[in-house]
């Protein structure tokens, strides 16, 4: 051990706590927050037995735990304007940052030398190593999940081998692996592509039929560069149709009028949940701003609550998307009560071995309130009224999903296995979900 590593002493008894949600609490045994490389390895290399990292907790489910050690990234290489390096001297433009680091850290830093990432998902707050991790995503037709955006990315192995996946193949890891659910190591950096900086609006409507839905859904999804559709699966219509555009794209005919596609264009701030303060809210009524300060729901100055929710999603293949929304509209009755609010998005699709979204998507997502039996008891009614769809789960949500029905929805999980094999020999990264769940 160099002289100059601070030993890394795990904090006894219960150290990690809970998940994001307050659903889940972690039960390691030791719990370790690393805040260099040199320690981190030292986490890795200086312990035995399970292994897990920890990012910023906004996963639903046990994709994360183990009885063994945790090692959370938290105060890993915290990013500054000072520390971000620039690789603007090669193509494509990129920067190179800790994997821990928050959207909305990386976007605050990228704005002030006029940059920006292309897309969010819904919460600034969600760093960009879990993101990579479960595939998560934002929304728009041509917008491909938040990995669309890296470039490369480095692991640490349990072996304390680091390992780099570039996407021109380059690397001595396959990109297609990066969706990994913590079965490769730990993400210590990665080099996320950039744009210049750009404004977007947000333009709200209320109250959008279900018949423009299924007649208008393609017409729906691509009438702005980021389009989400909030509802509570009444009969009548979807509550909230919310329009995120670049401020230099062209609209759509009628966007600026009263009504679109039979909705009545909002006067005042929403926020998704009907009653509820628009404060967190990101700003709306079409007045432009920055990027980072749109594209997601809610503001990044705002700490998300916790304890008050629970969350699933499933990925739908774009061409099933409209007969998947009316199976759902047809059970609205069975889970309305559970139901805190749903929202509908579409995004491209990419090559990842196990991505969510392989083609092009619509993500059919679900907040529920905090009653987790009765979502248990509920989902595999929802799951399977979804499955004729090609219905996959998004992986850092609850669903009951087991491996028989994974190994048929992802024909390369086996080339994804041999590198978590060769990543992990000993089987440190493995944990009860990824033997439900992977059969691995």
């Amino acid at each position: 051990m160099s002289p100059s590593v601070r030993p890394i002493r795990p904090h006894l008894p219960e150290p990690a706590g809970t998940n994001w949600a307050g659903n889940l609490t972690y039960f390691a045994r030791e719990f370790i927050e690393p805040r260099s490389l040199e320690e981190l390895s030292q986490a890795v290399t200086l312990t035995s037995g399970p292994l897990k990292f920890l990012g910023s907790r906004h996963c639903f489910n046990d994709v994360a735990n183990t009885s063994g050690t945790m090692v959370s990234l938290a105060r890993f290489e915290p990013l500054t304007a000072e520390n971000l390096e620039l690789i603007i001297d090669d193509s494509p433009r990129r920067v190179r940052a800790a994997a821990s680091t928050p959207y909305g850290v990386l976007a605050q830093v990228l704005d002030a030398l006029g940059l920006a990432v292309s897309n969010f998902a819904s919460l600034p707050h969600i760093t960009i190593a879990g993101a990579i991790a479960t595939g998560t995503h934002g929304s728009g037709d041509g917008n491909l999940p938040l990995i669309g955006d890296v470039w490369a990315f480095e692991v640490l192995t349990p072996q304390g081998t680091v390992r780099r996946a570039v996407r021109d193949g380059s690397g001595d890891l396959p990109f297609e692996a990066g969706v990994h659910l913590g079965l490769l190591g730990a993400f210590t950096f990665v080099e996320v592509m950039v744009e210049d900086s750009f404004h977007v609006r947000q333009d709200l409507y209320q109250n959008l039929p279900w018949d423009s839905v299924f007649g208008q859904f393609d017409e729906i999804t691509a009438s702005a560069y980021s389009v989400s559709i909030f509802t509570h699966w009444n009969a009548a219509a979807a509550e909230q149709l919310w329009l995120k555009s670049r401020v230099a794209d062209d609209r759509p005919d009628g966007a600026e009028g009263t009504f679109l596609f039979g909705a009545r264009r909002a006067t005042t701030k929403l926020h998704p949940l009907p009653d509820t303060d628009p404060i967190h809210c990101t700003d709306q009524l079409g007045v432009p701003g920055p990027s980072f300060d749109r594209l997601p729901h809610f503001k990044m100055g705002f700490t998300p609550s916790k304890g008050e929710e629970l969350q699933s999603e499933y990925l739908i293949p774009r061409e099933n998307a409209v007969n998947a929304i009316k199976a759902v509209l047809a059970l609205g009755d069975q889970f309305r009560d559970l139901l805190f609010v749903s929202e509908i998005r579409t995004m491209a699709g990419d090559d990842g071995w196990l991505s969510p979204s392989p083609g092009d998507s619509v993500g059919l997502h679900f907040t529920w309130k905090q009653m987790e039996r009765e979502v248990f008891a509920f989902l595999p009614t929802l799951e399977a009224a979804l499955a004729p769809f090609g219905a996959r789960p998004h992986w850092g949500k609850l669903h009951t999903f087991e491996a028989n029905q994974i190994t048929a929805l992802y024909p390369a999980l086996e080339n994804f296995l041999a590198i978590a094999r060769e990543c992990d020999p000993d089987g440190r990264l493995r944990n009860d979900y990824t033997a439900r769940v992977l059969g691995y």
